[in-house]
């Protein structure tokens, strides 16, 4: 399967090292044999229809700044949306870093794609968190493939489970923790006594979050993962303006004693239910299955007939994320075989 892979980051560089290190295990158990016709960073690209040297690509990156400097392939000030109309690539894969207050270039690539008849595994949030039911009608309409469970919880199957458990019993309602940095604070606070400030620091420090922090502690990126999981596995259709978002820069260190002495933790809390699209920092109880420590995810869904489902796991990272990718790309390959059977 012939790639084109946008964004070649921490998360673009990850999915390139772990199909290649996979590579004879994708041919032997699935017939897969994928090859990199073109990748594109913010500095240039490089293109070649039978396939780049992906060695090459990862040293030139790291030695040059861009793959635009790449021998016999390379292009500066790469005109994207062209390389993505012209491509022979059967796929893209959407890697660039989530903006949502700057949505409109990541999804008009999503946009060239479908339209060019191209699958997208796409781990960007901020076209899904504004324009979902838009991409999901134009794939629909392109009869083409679109996956993107690295979107939520980065290695840990979030998605899959959800729609797995989806067609056995009814979802009712979905509670979640969906973003490490500010689990990561509220915890410190918890258990160390911290105050927001303090935590906020160390949760940089360590590289859990960036320097600006608002899309993590407002509650932005955590709702962007409920418009993914309300539309992708719910059906129901929402962008982010439809979501309730509070984040927590003013829980205080009162608050969190409170809880705590009422044998609660506060957690900031997506939630998913018919009468209720939120993002909020709430009590649950401390004995819970989604009272989760540190960086780590949750994902609790209650069923109409099964009672309560629970995930815990990992939310982000380079190589988990490339791990998401990797499923999503044996998926759609398998499905694109099957149509031709």
């Amino acid at each position: 399967m012939k790639i084109l892979l946008s964004g070649f980051g921490v998360v673009g560089k990850a999915v390139i090292q772990l199909i290649e290190e996979q590579r004879s295990k994708l041919y032997s158990e699935h017939g897969l044999s994928p090859s990199f016709v073109g990748v594109i960073d913010s500095k240039g690209a490089a293109i070649d229809p039978r396939g780049l040297d992906t060695s090459l690509l990862l040293e030139t990156k790291e030695k040059q700044g861009s793959v635009g400097a790449m021998p016999a392939h390379g292009i500066r000030d790469a005109k994207e949306l062209d390389i993505i109309a012209e491509s022979e690539a059967q796929l893209l894969v959407e890697a660039t870093p989530t903006t949502v207050r700057t949505p409109g270039p990541s999804l008009e690539r999503l946009k060239a794609a479908f339209r060019t008849g191209k699958h997208v595994i796409c781990v960007n949030k901020a076209p899904l968190a504004v324009a979902f039911p838009v991409l999901q009608e134009l794939s629909r309409h392109n009869r083409c493939e679109f996956r993107y469970s690295g979107t939520v919880g980065g290695g840990t199957p979030i998605l899959s489970l959800a729609e797995e458990v989806g067609r056995g019993s009814e979802i009712v309602a979905v509670r979640a923790i969906l973003n490490g940095t500010t689990n990561f604070i509220l915890t410190k606070m918890d258990r160390e006594g911290w105050d927001f400030d303090t935590a906020l620091k160390e949760a940089q420090r360590l590289g859990y979050a960036e320097a600006d922090p608002s899309a993590d502690v407002d509650g932005i990126d955590t709702a962007t993962k409920v418009v993914i999981l309300a539309n992708g596995v719910l059906g129901r259709p929402c962008t982010i303006s439809d979501v309730k978002i509070e984040g927590i820069r003013g829980v205080t260190k009162a608050r969190i004693e409170a809880a705590r002495k009422a044998g609660q933790a506060v957690k900031l809390i997506a939630r998913i239910a018919s009468d209720d699209l939120s993002v909020a920092p709430r009590e649950v109880a401390a004995d819970a299955p989604i009272n989760v420590g540190g960086s780590l995810n949750c994902l609790s869904l209650e069923l109409k007939t099964g009672g309560e489902v629970s995930l815990i796991g990992r939310g982000a990272g380079g190589p988990e994320t490339a791990t998401a990718i990797l499923r999503d790309l044996i998926d759609i390959w398998h499905s694109v075989e099957s149509h031709r059977t």
